[in-house]
């Protein structure tokens, strides 16, 4: 059975307009299953589906002449160049895919529907010729309320900030906190939460990591030692929520900080981990430039190390709050700080048990910084002002 997800009605719509549309994020978050989902949705029979990992379905571009790909493209189903749709599973596989795209959508109008698994690639695959004819969409691990709904449980979310933290509930509180923990525990990625037994849980996170491994790592970077890709994966994971000390981290893998830096820009932008920057609106006492790291989903993290449960939980918050604008955080050389600040106008502090002193500092924090709003987000629940549950997020 397929479940929905948020990112379906968005796609719906772009299938009436011009544009190449890409569907990019780290692997097996459900890709090639959303896409799909968007292919059949489209009424008309003029449309292919090409899944590029198939070696059969790579010669198809194999042409010089790229008129000739389109009469490949009839060959495979393909009916007519007028008004088609060509979707192209996982296209950083062959990187010179992208000039007959170009030329096809040019010459032909053909309206296309790509994957790849990694921005690190996607993001400088297209050439600047191509500017105002693509979109990008990312696809991430389930939300919380994605997962619910591959549970198959009803949940309402409210849209707001100040709606969330007001219309919590105890009961609802409890008939979800076992799916939260499961959520926490095991994380988003489509075919773990579809799995219903710990162990298998487990080896499947596995192969996702060792995944990764032998097919972004080894086939999109050139790194002398993947190795010390690992070990610093490890490091940075025991260190989430943390700011990374390049100096210290460097030595202890024993690369120069140059190479640390890349194995980080890399684990970016194939989507593996992010990193928060400081915010500061003043430069008087502000920590500047170091950055916070945290994992794309807390099962992969969990599966990778074994941390506490206040930085598992603080990950599994970043992950729900990225998706509603930019996210800081704020440190202050003499103590006081803020988990994340987004957009510059709503404090926002984690705990796993929220308290009215908590508050009280947040408060006089979020005051300072001149900030529109603030909360704590809780894991287990309270019903004092300004706090919202994790799972209403």
């Amino acid at each position: 059975m397929i479940y929905k997800r948020k990112l379906k009605p968005v796609l719906l719509k772009e299938i009436s307009t011009p544009q190449i549309v890409v569907v990019t994020g780290m692997r097996q978050v459900g890709k090639t299953t959303l896409l799909l989902d968007i292919y059949n949705s489209i009424e008309s029979e003029n449309k292919v589906f090409i899944d590029l990992e198939n070696p059969l379905n790579q010669k198809i571009f194999e042409e010089k002449n790229y008129d000739n790909i389109l009469l490949n493209l009839k060959e495979v189903g393909l009916k007519s160049h007028k008004n088609a749709f060509v979707f192209i599973d996982e296209i950083q596989i062959m990187p010179e895919i992208v000039k007959p795209i170009k030329y096809l959508y040019d010459h032909y109008r053909i309206k296309f529907f790509l994957t790849g698994s990694s921005s690190f690639y996607l993001k400088g695959l297209f050439p600047e010729s191509l500017a105002g004819r693509k979109i990008i969409y990312e696809l991430f691990p389930l939300d919380f309320e994605e997962f619910l709904t591959f549970k198959e449980k009803e949940k309402k979310f409210a849209s707001t900030m100040d709606e969330k933290a007001k219309n919590k509930n105890k009961i609802n509180y409890e008939i979800f906190k076992n799916y939260y923990d499961e959520y926490l525990t095991f994380g988003g990625f489509p075919a773990v939460v579809n799995e219903n037994d710990a162990q298998r849980k487990r080896m499947i996170l596995g192969d996702i990591f060792k995944s990764y491994f032998e097919k972004d790592v080894r086939s999109l970077s050139d790194f002398k030692s993947i190795n010390k890709l690992r070990d610093t994966i490890l490091l940075l994971a025991s260190r989430c929520g943390s700011k990374i000390e390049i100096s210290k981290i460097s030595s202890e893998i024993e690369v120069s900080r140059e190479t640390l830096y890349s194995y980080i820009t890399f684990l970016e932008k194939t989507y593996f981990i992010s990193l928060v920057q400081p915010f500061s609106k003043s430069i008087n006492g502000e920590v500047r430039g170091a950055r916070k790291v945290y994992f794309c989903d807390t099962g992969l993290l969990n599966y990778l190390v074994k941390i506490s449960e206040g930085s598992l939980f603080e990950n599994a918050v970043f992950n729900s709050l990225k998706k509603m604008g930019k996210i800081n955080y704020h440190e202050r050389y003499k103590g006081g700080e803020i988990d994340f600040i987004i957009d510059g106008e709503i404090g926002i502090e984690v705990k796993i048990n929220a308290t009215e002193a908590d508050l009280r500092r947040l408060k006089r924090l979020a005051d300072k910084l001149r900030l529109k709003n603030f909360f704590i987000v809780s894991k287990n629940f309270s019903d004092l002002e300004n706090v919202i549950m994790a799972q209403d997020l």
